[in-house]
């Protein structure tokens, strides 16, 4: 086998990441969802090359698949990302992180060396969230704080997630065994593509993240009164859909207001009985909201609730806000955050350290043990995009910097 330098890594990492790539739902886009085919496909990849790498390799009753290393004691280092995906999604969002913890792993079980701690890498299916409302589900069983009120969700086919889980092949009854007992787990670390632009705008392929972003979902609806687009006067009119135009923009404000410590968006909008004739009587939008600061967050979430009632109230429409999400803020362990940082200048580069504003299943294993994330550049800062990209080189280096970090981790 080749030396295992960053370069021979990275050029490692883009192949495997072509490979698992090309295992889609779809012909002409990419997309895996939690417990679909597509899954079941990827995760048996996985499992491949975790066993060719030297790995003991087992699946729990969420399909995480587990790669094992053993070592010395009963403490275990876990590595982690998902294997899932967004709809039309970019080929590196999760998988990388998988990808990175193998070829890491393979490094010392070639060498045959066993450390003072075992290592795991775990390869989640339900980070994105996509096919069922609730998300996290299979680190969160991980770490021993599974929902099982959310077996009862359906997704667009009214296949219950207990359900999916039985035609995965495996059985709801289960998941208990799928935590780490207590004291097991010394720590999680994530190795995961920025998905925005700082490290490319500071020219540093690694960067190390001081915490990840809370959230909170608001579900808006203006319930206003349909009409004809022709006959209703300007000034009569009770249209849900100016009403919702509104509060889009009233958040898009408040956010830019916040210089940087909020931002909030509206990605998805419904209007029931749309046509292009007809003034809008209901309209629906979900507000993601996130911050580094869980003060900031919750202050914008007070202050954009005051807006959409005075809207509601100028145009005479009814009002409905619910929260149907709201993560705490998760900070990474300063002495992770320590260690990524010096193995980060072991392979030539610069710490810089930032905040992450998107979710990771980090947030679901901080409820076990103390976590950390490795960022790595990628290209525009695009993710959630067929255009996102990592390139080998920088690949290659995370990689380095993951074993440089598990050298000198103590559990």
């Amino acid at each position: 086998m080749a030396e295992l330098t960053p370069a021979v890594l990275g050029d490692r990492a883009e192949r495997m990441i072509n490979t698992l790539g090309s295992v889609s739902a779809e012909p002409y886009r990419l997309l895996r969802t939690f417990l679909s085919p597509a899954h079941r496909e990827a995760a048996n990849l996985v499992t491949q090359w975790m066993q060719d790498a030297g790995l003991t390799v087992s699946e729990d009753a969420l399909g995480t698949v587990r790669g094992s290393l053993a070592g010395a004691g009963t403490r275990r280092l876990l590595i982690g990302s998902h294997i899932d995906t967004v709809v039309e999604a970019g080929m590196f969002d999760g998988p990388f992180g998988v990808i990175a913890g193998i070829l890491a792993l393979e490094h010392f079980a070639t060498a045959g060396r066993k450390l003072p701690f075992g290592i795991d890498v775990l390869a989640f299916g339900d980070e994105e969230g996509v096919r069922y409302s609730a998300t996290l589900a299979s680190s969160s069983a991980c770490a021993g704080k599974f929902d099982f009120s959310t077996l009862e969700l359906v997704d667009a086919e009214g296949v219950s997630l207990a359900e999916a889980i039985t035609l995965y092949g495996k059985d709801p009854a289960d998941i208990p065994a799928a935590a780490y007992a207590a004291g097991t787990a010394a720590a999680y670390v994530e190795v995961h593509i920025e998905q925005g632009p700082v490290l490319e705008y500071r020219n540093q392929p690694l960067g190390v993240v001081n915490s990840i972003a809370g959230q909170t979902y608001l579900n808006v609806e203006f319930l206003g009164e349909a009409g004809h687009a022709g006959t209703v006067p300007m000034l009569l009119r009770r249209d849900a859909l100016a009403g919702a135009a509104e509060a889009i923009l009233a958040a898009e404000r408040s956010a830019r207001d916040t210089k940087g410590e909020v931002v909030a968006t509206v990605g998805h909008i419904n209007i029931p009985a749309a046509a292009s004739n007809v003034i809008a009587g209901n309209v629906a939008l979900t507000v993601d909201i996130r911050s580094g600061s869980d003060a900031a967050r919750l202050n914008f979430v007070e202050g954009f609730k005051t807006d959409v009632r005075a809207i509601a109230e100028r145009r005479h429409l009814g009002l409905s806000v619910t929260t149907t999400r709201n993560v705490a803020t998760t900070p990474c362990d300063p002495a992770i955050q320590d260690g990524f940082a010096a193995a980060i200048k072991a392979v030539g580069g610069e710490p810089l350290k930032l905040a992450s504003g998107a979710g990771h299943d980090g947030t679901a294993m901080a409820k076990l043990c103390p976590v950390g994330i490795l960022f790595v550049r990628c290209r525009g800062g695009i993710s959630h995009n067929p255009a996102e990209y990592a390139s080998p080189a920088d690949m290659g280096l995370a990689v380095a910097a993951l074993i440089k970090f598990i050298e000198g981790f103590k559990p």
